[in-house]
């Protein structure tokens, strides 16, 4: 006898919470809680706290790397380097596109 108890309780328990779940969801539907004031507070006190870090790690990184993006290096008084024909230097320039633009479209390849 109680191994078919036991075996009874199962479905029964599980049956039981099913309808305590769709009962609760009942309940929450008909009585919603008002919205709390302390989560959008907590909410935006931890926004405050994120947008500060993310501001102290920008401030590093620039006083760590500023250096490195400082003013451009001063053009070399010899002209281009010496292994360019001022002609390919002008032409690979020309080619380039625009800022505003489109660009070409590329050639087909051949297989």
């Amino acid at each position: 006898m109680g191994d078919v108890l036991l075996a009874l309780s199962i479905p029964v328990l599980v049956f039981g919470g099913g309808i305590y779940a769709a009962c609760d969801c009942w309940w929450r539907r008909r009585h919603p809680a008002p919205p709390s004031p302390y989560t959008h507070r907590a909410a935006r006190l931890a926004e405050q706290e994120m947008l500060l870090l993310a501001e102290q790690i920008v401030d590093d990184a620039h006083a760590a790397l500023g250096p490195l993006y400082g003013a451009p290096a001063a053009p070399r008084p010899g002209g281009p380097p010496a292994g360019l024909k001022p002609e390919a230097s002008q032409s690979s320039r020309s080619d380039a596109t625009p800022d505003r633009g489109p660009s070409r479209p590329a050639a087909a390849r051949k297989r």
